[in-house]
C-alpha cells in the first residue's frame, strides 16, 4: 500500500514526531512530518497520493480544526487522528469533521499501518465498510434501550453517563454496549463511528419513529 503513498505527519510533540517518522518508513513509507497544523496547510495543494495522520491536542490550530480548514478548503485527504487517552468525545468529534479513524497513545505498529491501508482503501470505489441497507438492518436489530445507549456511545459519553441520562447502572450500560457492537459487527468505537456517519443511522432510525438524540440527551450531557 506504501509505493506512491505520502504520510503526513502533524504533531507539536519533536519526540513523538521522529518516532512515528521512523516507524512509518521502516515499514516503507514516504513521510513528511509537520511541526503544527500551519506548516501542513501552508503546503497545498497537494499532489499524488497522501494520506493525514493528526495529533488532536496541539497548539494554535488543534486536530479537528485542521480537519475542518481543510474541509473548508475543499482538501479530501484520508486523515487519522491519534489520541491521549481520555479524548474519545473529541475523537468522536473529529471522526464527524471527517476523520477516517482515530488510534490512541501509546500507538502499536500495526494498528497504525493497519488504519492507514484502511484509510487509503476507503477511497477506492465500491470499497465501503458495508453497505447502507445492510448497517441500517443492524440498526434495526437493536432494542430501545440499546439504540439509546448507540446514541450515547456517538455522541462520545463515558458509561458513566450514558448510566446516569438512562437511569441504569455502569455495568447494564456495559452489557447493552456489548450487544450494540456485536450486533452491529463493529470491532471497535471507530468503525461503529464510520458505519453511522456512511449511513447517518441515527437520523434514519429517528425518521422511523426510534429514539433520536436530540430527545434522548440534555444539551449539557453532549
Amino acid at each position: 500500500m506504501a509505493n506512491d503513498l505520502t504520510i503526513h505527519l502533524v504533531d507539536d510533540e519533536e519526540v513523538l514526531r521522529r518516532s512515528l517518522t521512523f516507524l512509518l518508513v521502516s515499514a516503507g513509507f514516504a513521510v513528511r512530518a509537520h511541526s503544527c497544523a500551519k506548516a501542513f496547510l501552508d503546503i497545498l495543494p497537494l499532489s499524488g497520493r497522501n494520506c493525514l495522520v493528526t495529533d488532536l491536542r496541539m497548539p494554535d490550530v488543534n486536530g479537528i480544526e485542521l480537519l475542518q480548514r481543510l474541509r473548508r478548503f475543499g482538501v479530501d485527504v484520508p486523515a487519522i487522528v491519534i489520541t491521549g487517552q481520555g479524548d474519545i468525545a473529541a475523537a468522536v468529534q473529529a471522526m464527524k469533521a471527517g476523520a477516517s479513524d482515530f488510534l490512541e497513545k501509546p500507538l502499536r505498529e500495526e494498528a497504525l499501518i493497519a488504519a492507514i491501508n484502511l484509510a487509503m482503501g476507503q477511497r477506492r470505489p465500491g470499497s465501503a465498510i458495508a453497505d447502507s441497507e445492510s448497517v441500517a438492518a443492524r440498526v434495526r436489530q437493536l432494542t430501545d434501550r440499546e439504540h439509546q445507549v448507540l446514541i450515547g456511545v456517538l455522541d462520545g459519553l463515558q458509561n458513566k453517563m450514558i448510566a446516569y441520562h438512562l437511569g441504569i447502572s455502569s455495568r447494564t450500560v456495559e452489557v447493552h454496549r456489548a450487544n450494540v457492537m456485536a450486533k452491529m459487527g463493529a470491532r471497535n468505537l471507530a468503525e461503529l463511528m464510520r458505519m453511522a456517519i456512511a449511513i447517518d443511522a441515527v437520523e434514519q432510525s429517528t425518521e422511523t419513529g426510534r429514539i433520536s438524540p436530540a430527545n434522548t440527551w440534555p444539551a449539557c450531557a453532549r
